[in-house]
């Protein structure tokens, strides 16, 4: 019988995607794993796989869509040994599956949330446990993906491709049935409480009335924008911000970057690095997380989730808003490792290639609006997290050393913080040490 392809949620707060490009043609012939497809998120680009082998009967939805409900049918595949014009009559004719309902904003817990589920899925017809090598478990590319990001365990799940395979469908079912094995020990506890709903902004007609017709024109909300706004929305409405803010002398930090920055090796005609201001404030954050545990938190109704590692949040303009991505351990790595890495972030953001696991997640942030000639703001928190520092141009200013007036290069920079987890005390113990690595950098680099 045809094969349902349907809409695929890629990560566990899409909702809707734009289906950008399609990687097959009508008639091409395909197996579990090739990429026939591309779906524009909110925040990037992404590949499809098919999980079936057959051959393509029919496209119903076209390159270019906008706004393709998760779960909506997108096409037909005829199995092996199926009449091809049968199943696109088939598959046109069947129903697509049911949308997942639309959820509330989740309230900010721990980042490795369940992926939504479908609102029914099919029992497995004979299933068979996974089939290791060792510690390998077989599965397609994409279960892995919805696995990690669901936070389950593939190796408890049984898979129904071809030789026990686990497959997208195994995977949503598993956590469908509420029978996915957590991929790490759960933290002990009740759940959390639902979130309260949303405020919602005013109608298109509230608004419009104030305003002579004809004086402007109206630009519809894109996913990037309405994601960002709810995301600020539940920010607000659920964290109590707390804000603290100090001035850092950056003479020594500018100093020792020249310094490194002319040190650098070349590869092709190329130094291989070229420390930012901005990669050694992500260095000096995350050592100040390592030595201030209690900040590194993130905020639940039933327990505090104390992170083992500084994993930093870099806010990038992108056109149209901004995305977040992470550089994981960040207290660990060497400024040039930090360096290149946020570059390869940074353009692949702007590009719209990052991968769901580069940007959810994540234990602090950074929004940097110096470069722009900002002298200070403060920013939102993003949940799960607990902080994020602001932080401001650094400018020449005066200064009071020994009872005398001289100028010294200096930036402010503000942290807020999630009160209910980061009390006001604890916030400036934080950015005491991210000022003392700042106006002594060598720390940075032992």
């Amino acid at each position: 019988m045809p094969i349902n392809i349907t809409m695929p949620a890629l990560s566990p707060t899409m909702e809707e995607g734009n289906l950008a490009k399609w990687l097959v043609k009508e008639g091409d012939k395909v197996k579990s794993g090739d990429v026939i497809a591309e779906i524009e998120t909110d925040k990037a680009t992404m590949e499809v796989e098919a999980v079936d082998e057959g051959t393509v009967a029919k496209i119903v939805v076209p390159a270019g869509t906008d706004g393709v409900k998760v779960n909506a049918l997108i096409a037909v595949l005829a199995a092996d040994g199926e009449d091809v014009a049968a199943a696109a009559k088939g598959g046109n004719g069947a129903a697509a599956p049911a949308p997942a309902a639309k959820a509330e904003a989740p309230a900010p817990v721990a980042p490795s949330a369940p992926a939504a589920a479908p609102a029914a899925a099919p029992a497995p017809v004979a299933a068979q446990p996974a089939k290791s090598e060792g510690a390998r478990v077989f599965s397609s590319p994409l279960a892995r993906r919805l696995a990690k990001d669901a936070g389950i365990d593939l190796s408890a799940i049984a898979g129904t491709g071809p030789h026990g395979r686990v497959v997208k469908k195994d995977v949503e079912t598993a956590v469908a049935g509420g029978t996915a094995k957590p991929a790490t020990a759960p933290v002990t506890g009740t759940a959390a409480p639902a979130a309260a709903p949303l405020a919602k902004g005013p109608s298109d007609d509230a608004v419009l009335k104030l305003f002579e017709p004809g004086s402007y024109e109206l630009i519809p909300h894109d996913g990037m924008r309405k994601t960002i706004a709810k995301r600020l929305v539940e920010s607000k409405q659920t964290i109590p911000h707390f804000y603290v803010s100090l001035d850092c002398e950056l003479d020594a930090l500018l100093a020792l970057r020249a310094q490194l920055n002319a040190a650098a090796p070349e590869q092709g005609g190329k130094p291989v690095y070229k420390l930012s201001v901005n990669d050694m404030v992500i260095k000096a954050l995350a050592l100040a997380l390592r030595d201030v545990p209690n900040a590194n938190v993130s905020w639940t109704e039933s327990n505090m989730v104390k992170h083992k590692h500084a994993d930093v949040g870099v806010a990038v303009s992108i056109p149209g808003g901004l995305i977040t991505p992470i550089v994981r351990q960040a207290e660990l790595k060497s400024l040039s490792a930090i360096s290149n890495e946020m570059k390869d972030l940074g353009q692949r953001a702007k590009d719209r290639k990052l991968k769901p696991e580069e940007y959810q997640g994540g234990t602090t942030a950074v929004s940097n609006m110096g470069m722009m000639g900002v002298k200070n703001f403060a920013a939102v928190v993003n949940p799960p997290h607990a902080t994020i520092l602001a932080v401001g141009a650094g400018e020449e200013r005066v200064v009071v050393k020994n009872k005398q007036m001289v100028i010294a290069n200096v930036m402010t920079v503000t942290l807020s913080t999630d009160h209910r987890c980061v009390d006001g005390a604890l916030g400036a113990e934080l950015l005491g040490a991210f000022k003392r690595y700042i106006e002594n950098p060598m720390g940075m680099l032992v």
